[in-house]
């Protein structure tokens, strides 16, 4: 861990955070941007399987926001991981996954899935680290078509599967 990442705090989202975390969304330029509700709601219901990094002031400077499959018990679906501007380049996406699911293994998760379009470079090094780093195998599938999305311009998005994760 550097000195930088040991000034973070990491904690499970208050919905006093929905705010920071859809800012933290839109900024990313990346991520689809969900409604500032859905944010709200999000840390409420999901918080068990989320988290955010706090910088020194305690506000939200990153997060992981997940939630575990009804059909799939056994499974943590990574809905997004975005970081702040100021603190990207610093490894804090991982150390966010990492402690998430490390978090999550001991309730019997033992695979984690997101979805990642084909020009997502970031996140596509962030899951293919994560695999690495925890000795799993990790398959991609496409999930959803372009063609599903209503926009009709929308990159497939790519199913990531990595599996076993331990704790």
């Amino acid at each position: 861990m550097t000195t930088a990442q040991a000034a973070i705090v990491l904690d499970s989202p208050r919905v006093e955070d929905g705010a920071a975390i859809w800012r933290i969304a839109r900024d990313s330029e990346v991520l689809d941007l969900n409604s500032s509700y859905s944010y709200l709601l999000w840390c409420r219901d999901f918080a068990a399987t989320s988290v955010v990094a706090r910088g020194t002031d305690g506000e939200p400077i990153a997060f992981v926001t997940g939630y575990v499959r009804p059909e799939r018990p056994h499974t943590l679906l990574v809905w997004q991981v975005a970081v702040d501007h100021a603190h990207r380049g610093q490894g804090l996406a991982g150390v966010l996954l990492d402690a998430l699911t490390a978090r999550v293994a001991g309730g019997g998760i033992h695979t984690v899935e997101t979805t990642v379009t084909p020009d997502n470079t970031a996140s596509d090094r962030l899951f293919s680290s994560y695999a690495e780093r925890h000795r799993a195998s990790l398959t991609r599938e496409v999930l959803f078509d372009g063609g599903l999305f209503p926009e009709g311009t929308h990159q497939p998005e790519v199913l990531y599967r990595i599996s076993p994760i331990t704790a």
